[in-house]
C-alpha cells in the first residue's frame, strides 16, 4: 500500500494532514519564513536559504520575499531566474522552471487541487500534478499558473491571466483562462 507522501508524488488523491506531510510543510513553512525575514540588504542570505529551501537551483537566481511554497524539494529552477514579491509555489507535485525566467509580482504557481466529487473533498483528498515552465518565459503579474499546464520556451503570460492548459513554445497568452493571441518575438 503506497503511503499519502508516494499517492502526492504520482499524482494519485492523497489526504495532505497526516502528521508526515504536516511536518514537512512545517519544516518549509519555516524556512520560508526565515527567507521572508532576512534583510533586503543582505543577498547572499537570502540565496542561502532559497538553495535549503528549493529542490535545485541555477548559478544566478533572485527570489525577491515574501515567497511561500509547501514542500520546496519539488521545485526546480534553472539559471538566471527571477521572482518578483509574492509568489507562491504550491508544489505537492514537481515543479520545474528553465533558463532566464522572469515572474511578476503576486504570482501563483498550484500543482495543487481538489475533486470535483464534494464526498471527497470533504474527506480532505486532493491531488497534485506538475507544472513546467520552458526557458526564456516571461510570466507577468497576477498569473495563476494551475495543476498539470506545460508553458514552453519563450513564452509571455500577460498580466493577470489564469493558464489551464498548457501554452506551445514561442506563445503570446493572455486572459481568463489564458488563450494564446500570437508569437514572441526572439
Amino acid at each position: 500500500m503506497n503511503t499519502e507522501k508516494e499517492k502526492m508524488l504520482s499524482g494519485e488523491l492523497y489526504n495532505a494532514e497526516v502528521p508526515e506531510l504536516v511536518k514537512e510543510r512545517m519544516e518549509c513553512k519555516q524556512l520560508c519564513l526565515e527567507l521572508n525575514n532576512t534583510a533586503f540588504t543582505d543577498p547572499d542570505k537570502q540565496a542561502e536559504i532559497t538553495k535549503k529551501l528549493l529542490g535545485k537551483t541555477g548559478e544566478r537566481f533572485a527570489v525577491v520575499p515574501p515567497f511561500w511554497c509547501d514542500y520546496g524539494y519539488n521545485i526546480e529552477i534553472g539559471n538566471n531566474f527571477f521572482s518578483n514579491h509574492n509568489l507562491t509555489i504550491l508544489d505537492a507535485a514537481k515543479v520545474t522552471i528553465g533558463e532566464n525566467v522572469l515572474i511578476g509580482p503576486d504570482c501563483c504557481i498550484s500543482t495543487s487541487g481538489h475533486p470535483k466529487e464534494t464526498e471527497l473533498r470533504i474527506n480532505l483528498l486532493e491531488f497534485a500534478h506538475p507544472i513546467t515552465i520552458g526557458d526564456n518565459v516571461w510570466i507577468g503579474a497576477k498569473v495563476t499558473i494551475l495543476p498539470g499546464v506545460n508553458i514552453g520556451n519563450n513564452c509571455i503570460i500577460g498580466a493577470g491571466s489564469v493558464v489551464t492548459k498548457d501554452i506551445p513554445d514561442n506563445s503570446v497568452a493572455v486572459g481568463v483562462p489564458a488563450k494564446v493571441i500570437g508569437e514572441s518575438k526572439r
